[in-house]
């Protein structure tokens, strides 16, 4: 969906309420813990790199891979919809008008 010019246009819009995550992985990030650099300290503990790709409603942001910190600076407490992709399909940050979440896929145990 976001591959497409129109569609992704579309979505990015709807970033700032944003409501479709799924809550079985998403952790509010504690509000003791709202700094840039301690986000990106507990991401670094859950195995992100030290870059990340950007999507976001902010233009200047949207479709760029950026260190993790400079990005999480330009983007926490901004209220601007965006979401760091920092392993992708298992971990990110997300930031909307109201909220902070940290995102994680774990791997289901077996047996």
């Amino acid at each position: 969906m976001i591959s497409n010019p129109k569609k992704r246009k579309k979505f990015l819009l709807e970033l700032a309420h944003f409501k479709a995550l799924d809550p079985r992985y998403c952790a509010a990030v504690p509000k003791s813990e709202h700094s840039p650099e301690q986000i990106a300290a507990f991401l670094n503990r859950k195995g992100a790199p030290q870059s990340c790709w950007v999507t976001s409603e902010d233009y200047r942001l949207d479709g760029k891979e950026m260190p993790l910190l400079e990005a999480l600076k330009r983007v926490v407490g901004y209220q601007m919809g965006t979401f760091l992709s920092c392993v992708p399909g298992k971990l990110a940050y997300f930031e909307d008008e109201e909220d902070r979440w940290i995102l994680e896929r774990r791997q289901l145990r077996t047996g």
